[in-house]
């Protein structure tokens, strides 16, 4: 086996203790040279490899301290020289006023700094590379900033220093200044300058030289700057111009800051302008006579409104100005359009029914006659309406392109339209009397479709009614008279106006409307019937059309009218009231004659006519058949035999004597007709046309004794809708602090009309009284009684125009109330007041509860 030799491990010898071949301060001063070629530009000539080996020997031998601040001592030296060769001669000299001149001058300075500074860094870049041993070994250990920071903090406290410092800010306000007042400037020069203050750092927190010096210079004169440029535009311009100027410093600022000064300083300045260009005028801008908002508004100026509103929209007070400036000024032109509807005469009430006038055939007669009456009253309230309409169109315009949609001008908008809507008392009649006109027929010039998209804006206006109980009093009248009268467009455009308003307000708001069409169509069907009853019996001598109204829908008067028809009509009359009773037991018929028209043939000494007049007119003309041609009857006479209230004959007497065409003759002649008055047929009445239609003098606007003897009737209605509402909410919840009740009250009651919390107050003690509430022991709140009462005291507040005989409770537990509508306007009532008596598991069942009802024989006749 042979020998293996052991491997053994090379020594690794110490290594040799190098001494300094030369000493410190020689060593120094040959790297002290070569730094100053550094500083001169002479670094290509110069080795790195040697220059590095200097620095590092003397780390190396402990002589860092002599190294680190000969360096910095020969940095310092090199930027005092720097500053005295390069800036110190480019001050400018203060002497000239041209702004030209002054921006070369401050261009030249900001260009110097920064070649100063490029100079510097460039040199400090060198000299960190070779001092990279001392900066990891010394600075760390000694706790000194490294070349590079060092470099910088001696920059900053040799070059931005006074005066230099004074002259640098200045120099670069003066350009902004420049800038400003619309001369053209070398941003790059200022943004080089901002880029070397940015990078200096002054202390422990990061602040740099920009934020402690220069950025509050800027911001201190631009306070000044823009508190004398608000009162000089102010002074100067009118509002739109004044508007442009702030939008263009706006914009010119926020492009400064964002390609010359550093972009945190824009917040802080844009504030400033905030402040004093719109903060402080807005108010001034905005009412300024012949250029604020109302004449922007007036000239259509959307471009203008749009800047408005979106330097408005950038401080926080501009808005809520803003919001009031624009509600005052559409409160303003409402108010402007409820004055211009304001009539002097209550005589102007009155109006000729023009639509009423023409021919069957669609031509108008040539009379030259008319009867007294005001045809502005019907004009205005339409004008009324329609001034609201264009008035709303124009807003809503200029809030989708100027105001930018926003909601809560939206909101403040719609407030003025409500406020001055609501100021006109008679705008729920002027409303309804609008949509009559556009449903009516005859319309000229407009479609279907026109006049569905009048109604949806009338809708928009219809929102802004707080009354919309008395809108629904007059729509219903103004309906009654077009579905009687048939002068509607057509049943689909009444239909679509009660869908809209069913939307708006609720089924109870409709209900009543959509039973008037109801009653229309059965009237029809029942008329079909009765002409194929009349052709198994004797013939009555004329054609019957009757249109029969349930009370409890139509508006009108449910009383039997006075006055005498003559024999042919009682004759008429009685036959179909004798088939009708005959088919429907149990109903009662009272005659409208007020609501009637009829056709007939009159002979003329030229030629026949056949005229078309109302049934009162109709009554009259009758008279005088017994009447000798050149004989005469008095008024007296008139209203002695017919009856007719006064108020009507005289309204027809007036349109058969006093109107375009002239059947009857007055005397003396006149347009009023008068209680001494005497009237004769006109047998000379000579017209081209065959048929001709009899306009009646009908009152258009109400009078002012009409307007308040509805609001009378309103009121009264309110009176039992806050008891019935008061009593509902009560049964609901038993007891009820008084201002939660006046709360939950005037709620529910806001979609018929704005109740008063001191009417809510009275009905709370009128039904205390009547033992439908009690006050509780703390005086505050309230609490709902369970009784029963013989039915015959009992007048519910829940269903106000109902009294029974027998024995009702006013709190069943299901509020059940079975009605059945009689023609008459009776009802049949089945009343479960046994329930209340009930066992609860009874309740449970609704087809034994069901049973449990139809096994009651107790009736109540309820009377309206």
């Amino acid at each position: 086996m042979a020998s293996t030799r052991r491997a053994t491990k090379p020594k690794i010898k110490a290594p040799r203790k190098h001494e300094a071949e030369v000493s410190a301060e020689e060593t120094w001063n040959r790297l002290s040279k070569n730094i100053r070629e550094i500083h001169n530009h002479n670094a290509s000539k110069l080795s790195f490899e040697e220059n590095y080996r200097y620095a590092y020997n003397m780390v190396l031998y402990k002589s860092g301290s002599m190294l680190y601040k000969g360096v910095c001592q020969l940095v310092t030296e090199n930027v005092e020289r720097l500053a005295e060769e390069e800036i110190v001669p480019t001050f400018p000299s203060r002497g000239s006023s041209d702004p030209m001149q002054q921006g070369q001058e401050a261009e030249l300075l900001l260009r110097a700094l920064r070649r100063v500074w490029d100079d510097h860094t460039g040199n400090m870049s060198k000299l960190r590379d070779l001092l990279k041993y001392m900066d990891r070994v010394y600075t760390k250990s000694n706790d000194v900033p490294e070349i590079w920071d060092a470099g910088l903090d001696l920059f900053s406290k040799y070059i931005i220093r006074p005066p230099i410092q004074d002259h640098l800010v200045s120099a670069v306000l003066t350009l902004i200044q420049i800038e400003r007042d619309g001369y053209v400037i070398s941003r790059s020069a200022v943004k080089e300058c901002v880029d070397v203050l940015l990078q200096l750092v002054v202390d422990q927190e990061g602040r740099t030289v920009y934020k402690r010096d220069l950025e509050p210079a800027i911001l201190s004169a631009t306070e000044a700057f823009y508190k004398a440029e608000a009162q000089r535009l102010v002074s100067t311009c009118d509002a739109p111009e004044y508007l442009r100027r702030a939008e263009g410093r706006f914009e010119s600022e926020t492009s400064r800051t964002h390609h010359y000064l550093y972009s945190q300083t824009a917040p802080p300045l844009l504030r400033t302008l905030e402040k004093y260009l719109l903060t402080q005028n807005l108010t001034t801008v905005i009412n300024m006579p012949n250029s604020g908002l109302d004449s922007m508004i007036d000239l259509d100026k959307v471009e203008d409104l749009n800047r408005l509103c979106r330097l408005f929209m950038m401080v926080p007070t501009g808005l809520p100005i803003l919001r009031r400036s624009l509600k005052d000024s559409v409160l303003r032109r409402g108010k402007d359009i409820n004055q211009s509807s304001i009539t002097a005469d209550v005589a102007d009430d009155v109006d000729v029914d023009v639509d009423e006038a023409e021919t069957a055939t669609g031509a108008k007669g040539k009379g030259k006659g008319k009867a007294r009456g005001s045809p502005q009253t019907l004009t205005l309230a339409l004008k009324w309406v329609q001034d609201v309409l264009d008035l709303k169109d124009r807003f809503d315009r200029l809030w989708k392109q100027a105001f930018e949609s926003n909601r809560e001008l939206e909101s403040s908008l719609n407030e003025a339209f409500e406020d001055f809507v609501n100021l006109n008392e008679k705008a729920p009649e002027f409303i309804s009397l609008f949509i009559d006109e556009n449903l009516k027929k005859g319309l000229k010039g407009k479609t279907d479709i026109e006049v569905d998209l009048v109604l949806d804006k009338t809708i928009t206006v219809f929102r802004y009614i707080t009354e919309k109980d008395a809108f629904e009093r007059y729509y219903k009248n103004h309906l009654a008279k077009r579905l009687l009268f048939g002068r509607s467009v057509s049943d689909d455009a009444e239909r679509g106006m009660l869908a809209k308003l069913k939307v708006e307000c609720g089924y109870q708001f409709t209900q009543k409307l959509e039973g008037m069409f109801n009653d229309m169509r059965i009237s029809t069907e029942t008329m079909q019937d009765y002409r194929q009853h009349l052709q198994n019996i004797s013939p009555l001598g004329l054609e019957i059309s009757v249109t029969v109204m349930t009370s409890t829908f139509w508006p009108m008067s449910h009383t039997a009218s006075t006055c005498v028809f003559p024999e042919i009509l009682t004759k008429a009359c009685k036959s179909f009231e004798h088939y009708y009773l005959s088919r429907h037991s149990g109903r009662r018929l009272s005659w409208q004659p007020s609501l009637g028209n009829a056709d007939a043939r009159v002979q003329f000494k030229a030629r026949k006519h056949d005229l078309n007049v109302s049934t009162f007119a109709l009554i009259i003309l009758l008279l005088f058949e017994d009447v000798e041609e050149d004989g005469f009857l008095t008024y007296e006479e008139i209203k002695s035999t017919t009856l007719i209230p006064e108020q009507e004959l005289q309204r027809h007497l007036q349109s058969l004597a006093c109107a375009k065409y002239k059947i009857l003759k007055k005397h003396p002649p006149g347009r009023d007709v008068n209680p001494q008055d005497s009237f004769s047929f006109n047998s000379s009445f000579t017209c081209p046309m065959q048929r001709i239609k009899i306009s009646t003098v009908s009152v258009k606007v109400e009078s002012t004794e009409e307007r308040k003897e509805t609001r009378d009737r309103i009121d009264e209605e309110r009176q039992y809708q806050t008891e019935a509402c008061i009593v509902r909410v009560m049964k609901d919840r038993k007891q009820m602090v008084h201002n939660d009740l006046i709360n939950e009250v005037t709620r529910q009651l806001a979609m018929r009309f704005q109740p008063n919390p001191q009417d809510i107050k009275k009905r709370i003690e009128t039904l205390i009284d009547r033992e439908y509430l009690e006050r509780c022991d703390d005086r505050k709140s309230y609490k709902y009684l369970v009784r029963c009462w013989p039915c015959s005291q009992v007048r519910d507040p829940a269903y106000p125009t109902v009294q029974c005989q027998g024995m009702i409770s006013n709190n069943l537990p299901f509020g059940l109330l079975l009605t059945y509508p009689v023609i008459n306007g009776s009802h049949r009532v089945v009343v479960a007041s046994s329930l209340t008596h009930c066992h609860e598991s009874d309740h449970k069942d609704k087809n034994h509860m069901i049973d449990y009802i139809s096994k009651l024989d107790m009736t109540c006749r309820l009377r309206r």
